[in-house]
């Protein structure tokens, strides 16, 4: 298959270029950045994902597209809301405009994220099933990080989220990738082309950028670790997330873009064993040997986030084939 990557010089979207290399297939990518890590048997079109004529030019041919391309993070701050909106939403109009100019009857595989779903799934004793209210200023000031039940007030258990749970992107991030997957199952309906979106958990690995706003947590503890700093820790570093291995993400495309065109919607890529953030911290820690300083829980917040999200992969299995390989202690060791 002729296969275009958007987004192919990042972190992720090198990874799915690579993967997909060995898998045999052509590989085009589309990217406004010159490849950090190319690889020698694809081909690279530095252009930006805005343009629609980029995208006309390397759709010519293609089976299917890999949207990879995106501005990550939850931003610094508010006055970042345009690039965010421009980037992930109108570079992902402008491929669809383009598919439909060029009349693309291939597979489209969106990168979506876990952020989409807000705070994750919990259960109330007493109420049952249930999706807090985000938290308040005032709780995240006293150091009660954990939401309670909107309707009694009482303490929750996190639970798995699956992909059925209702959206509610509380970043503007989240509300860019939400629109991203609205917009492409709209062209889908239209067009008939079979579209997945990819909810991606928190995605660690080597390439990923360790020295910008956007890194992910597992880049930025131990950026922190090799300067000899200690890992600074959010909250009380019980927030629970789903780390999941960029190798596990990029099979997890191209088990996507290969599935029978039946396959559709959005799918959990997560490893299905959820850990704390302290965990993470301490186990990097631990794969230095302890050399390093040992992370600081800080007790620091940010509104933008959430508490807890872990991920049901049920039916990523079920329909894609596809687990998690990676554990976190192997991914982390590899990493250090």
């Amino acid at each position: 298959m002729r296969i275009v990557v958007s987004g192919g010089s990042g972190f992720i979207g090198s990874h799915v270029v690579d993967a997909l290399v060995a898998t045999s297939h052509d590989v085009v990518v589309l990217d406004r950045e010159a490849p950090r890590f190319p690889n020698h048997n694809a081909r690279y079109t530095k252009e930006d994902v805005r343009n629609p004529a980029a995208w006309r030019q390397v759709l010519e041919g293609a089976d299917a597209v890999s949207h990879q391309a995106a501005r990550v993070g939850l931003g610094v701050r508010f006055s970042d809301v345009v690039d965010y909106v421009s980037d992930n939403d109108v570079g992902t109009a402008a491929m669809l405009l383009a598919m439909d100019q060029v009349g693309f009857a291939g597979r489209i595989v969106l990168a979506s994220s876990m952020v989409v779903y807000g705070e994750g799934a919990y259960n109330c004793s007493c109420c049952g099933p249930i999706r807090p209210k985000p938290r308040s200023p005032e709780r995240l000031t006293e150091g009660r990080f954990e939401p309670p039940c909107p309707i009694c007030g009482g303490d929750l258990d996190p639970v798995l989220t699956h992909e059925d749970a209702p959206i509610d992107p509380r970043n503007v991030y989240a509300a860019t990738k939400i629109h991203q997957e609205h917009i492409c199952f709209a062209y889908g309906r239209e067009s008939g082309n079979s579209v997945i979106a990819l909810r991606y958990h928190n995605v660690y690995g080597p390439r990923s950028p360790a020295n910008t706003p956007y890194a992910g947590v597992a880049s930025i503890f131990l950026s922190a670790l090799h300067s000899g700093e200690a890992p600074r820790v959010f909250e009380d570093g019980g927030q629970r997330r789903d780390f999941v291995h960029v190798s596990d993400v990029a099979r997890a495309n191209v088990l996507a873009l290969t599935a029978p065109a039946s396959v559709q919607g959005s799918f959990n890529v997560a490893s299905g064993t959820p850990h704390t953030i302290l965990d993470l911290a301490n186990e990097l820690w631990r794969s230095l040997g302890r050399s390093a300083p040992q992370p600081v829980v800080t007790g620091n917040w940010r509104l933008g986030d959430v508490r807890h999200v872990q991920a049901s992969p049920a039916l990523a299995l079920e329909l894609l084939g596809f687990s998690a390989e990676v554990s976190l202690a192997e991914g982390v060791s590899a990493l250090t």
